[in-house]
């Protein structure tokens, strides 16, 4: 029988299944959106400009805490429906774009191209002339020079901007409806990380009618530690910043590195551990055995990275780097390669676990047994046939590639159909199985810079057009949790269609406003001011394999025999556990744990994973412990939020009071 082992069949069952699906959009909705974009966007803005941060939890509690509480206060309640559409709402308009640690909606990838054109590092590589009119101004336009939006240079690239977001929520929901009805109906896969947020809205929505219940109980605990710890993690940093000239840190932020003083026992390994008490928090609540195959995976580096060595495979590291250059080289020297073979690997995986329930389906059905999933969804959900989800993923799809086929003509439509055709749907799907077992996301890399250099173009344009390369994977748990705080499918839906207005119309006003204030990046935004010129020498490096080949760091990274060794051990793996009816998650967790997180994540995570199983199961039973350790995340990400969202105010302020001329 596919998906027999207890832990995926405990997170399961930590919820139970909606009686009944409500709409949960309404008018707290379409105020809670106004409060996120009109509020929360420009901290969240600023927060990634000098900090390097985003307001993650910090938006979505904040909210829905403040709408609660006003509930409470004017005697009405707030259903859990309507709790998780406000959580949705804010966690979409702040959330980060890209890798540049910038959240602010549709053109926070606008206000780094307008400085990538002007970069030292562009100029420099001959690329600042070559980037295209429709992505940014040329680098001598008024409007750059004046920091403006509103000029004419900036037509193009302000409605390509806005058609690539519109034509973005037709693939989000077409494949992300499609994987969810995939994974969850069909497979029926647990989605760990869903109960969190959904155990979250649950236990606020209690709150609103005054009930003391274990879940709001267990949400006050997480949450006053969250606020303890985080004013000690976050808070003191952060006021100090303001008032001195540097910041005090009485816990190092991010993590203790301990590369260099390990350096000699364990060289090429990079070496510490997270400070953040919410990894041994994750650790609570990620499935057992997934945490030990990611522990497994980083010793396993930690006793091979030293061969790999001394046999100059591992040939770019050095004594004295730190823990960045050492996972980035090694990466580049071996593990990108192996990632990319364990990936596919998982990929094969995955169909071969939906070809072994669809035959164990049929084999039961022949007997008259009753299967558990299919394609019949709940009653009551509001579900559409799936031709109507896949129709609007095509549409979408097909506007990505008429738009690169108009904006790019010479390069071969072939790899753009397959784009959006064969590779998204793949990697979507290989996404959205990855989190509905162990909640890691999953993504195939270099994917789309590999085809790009092997399809021998030339020319820069081709990096700054609307690829349809998309992953949907992670929409398939946001619809779970959907269903599990009792939303109707439509209620989404509502949410996405006020969302993208009040989205794209904020974005384009703060950063506006923030752009007149001051350039960007300059001295007022220092993580801008710090990264943003090695953001663009990487993306330069990028650029110039389609130039001078010679160049690409693609070339210097592949390495057909170790992504095959990958995709073989992979596969081994995989039929040794099976053979031997051995927990299959360790598989998922040995493959996060290989070269992809930094063994400073792992070690917290794993003390979380042995203390919940051998401390708290035994106290409270396993379904028991796993609903507190839901709610008690929760709870401890609104109470961080809290604290982060608390003094971000107090530095926007001691920032406006220190440029005041009086």
């Amino acid at each position: 029988m596919a998906h027999t082992d207890p832990e995926i069949e405990l997170y399961r069952n930590l919820m139970d299944q909606p009686d009944e699906y409500v709409d949960g959009f309404g008018t707290k909705a379409i105020l809670g959106s106004l409060f996120v974009g009109f509020i929360m966007m420009p901290g969240a803005i600023y927060l990634g400009l000098v900090a390097g941060e985003t307001l993650g939890p910090a938006a979505e509690w904040t909210t829905i805490i403040l709408f609660t509480e006003l509930a409470r206060r004017s005697f009405v309640t707030m259903s859990r429906a309507e709790v998780y559409i406000l959580f949705y709402i804010a966690a979409s308009l702040a959330s980060m774009q890209g890798g540049l640690a910038l959240a602010g909606g549709a053109f926070a990838g606008s206000m780094f191209n307008q400085y990538f054109v002007r970069s030292p590092a562009a100029k420099g590589m001959g690329i600042a002339s070559r980037v295209p009119t429709w992505v940014v101004p040329p680098g001598d336009s008024p409007a750059l020079a004046e920091r403006t939006f509103f000029h004419p240079d900036w037509a193009i690239p302000i409605v390509l901007t806005v058609v690539g977001q519109l034509l973005g929520r037709l693939v989000w929901f077409g494949m992300g409806y499609t994987v969810f009805r995939i994974t969850s109906d069909y497979e029926n896969l647990p989605f760990p990380f869903a109960a969190i947020t959904a155990q979250g809205a649950t236990a606020l929505a209690e709150a609103t009618t005054k009930e003391e219940t274990w879940r709001w109980r267990t949400f006050s605990i997480g949450a006053m530690i969250g606020l303890v710890f985080g004013a000690i993690y976050l808070g003191i940093p952060t006021v100090t910043g303001v008032i001195m000239t540097q910041p005090v840190q009485l816990i190092p932020i991010p993590w203790v590195d301990l590369t260099r003083t390990t350096e000699s026992i364990l060289p090429a390994v990079p070496m510490g551990f997270m400070t953040n008490l919410g990894s041994v928090i994750y650790g609570f609540v990620v499935p057992f055995w997934a945490a030990v195959g990611s522990f497994i995976a980083a010793l396993a580096m930690a006793i091979v990275n030293p061969m790999l060595y001394r046999a100059g495979i591992l040939h770019t590291w050095r004594p004295g780097m730190d823990t960045i250059n050492t996972q980035f080289y090694n990466y580049i020297d071996f593990y990108f390669s192996i990632g990319v073979g364990v990936s596919v690997a998982v990929a094969v995986i995955g169909f071969y676990e939906i070809y072994r329930k669809w035959r164990y389906d049929q084999q039961a059905r022949m007997r008259g047994e009753e299967t558990r999933g299919g394609w019949q969804p709940p009653r009551g959900r509001g579900d559409f046939p799936l031709w109507v989800p896949i129709g609007l993923y095509c549409l979408g799809a097909l506007g990505y590639v008429v738009l690169c086929a108009i904006l790019v003509p010479k390069f071969p439509i072939v790899f753009i159909l397959a784009f959006a055709f064969l590779i998204s749907p793949l990697e979507s799907y290989v996404n959205a199985r990855l989190i509905g077992l162990v909640g890691q996301h999953f993504g195939v890399p270099m994917v789309r810079e590999a085809t790009i250099i092997f399809s021998g173009y030339k020319g820069v344009d081709i990096w700054f057009a609307p690829m349809p390369l998309f992953n949907m994977g992670s929409a398939a748990q946001g619809f779970r949790v959907l269903e599990l705080t009792g939303n109707r499918i439509v209620s989404l839906i509502k949410a996405e269609l006020i969302m993208l207005p009040i989205s794209i119309f904020c974005s384009l006003l703060f950063w506006q406003f923030i752009w007149r204030l001051a350039p960007i990046p300059s001295a007022y935004y220092p993580y801008a001011q710090k990264m943003w010129p090695l953001s663009a020498l990487q993306r330069g490096l990028w650029l110039t394999s389609t130039i001078n080949p010679e160049q690409s760091v693609f070339y210097k990274a592949w390495r057909l025999s170790y992504a095959t060794g990958g995709f073989v051990a992979a596969l081994g793996t995989y039929a040794v556990l099976s053979a031997f009816r051995l927990p299959i998650l360790l598989v998922y967790g040995l493959v996060r744990g290989i070269g992809g997180v930094l063994p400073h994540s792992i070690i917290p995570q794993m003390v979380g994973a042995l203390v919940s199983q051998f401390y708290f199961v035994p106290m409270f039973g396993a379904r028991r412990w796993k609903q507190y350790a839901t709610v008690f995340s929760a709870g401890f990400s609104c109470g961080m939020g809290l604290v982060g969202m608390g003094t971000i105010a107090l530095a926007l302020i001691g920032k406006s009071v220190s440029q005041m001329p009086y």
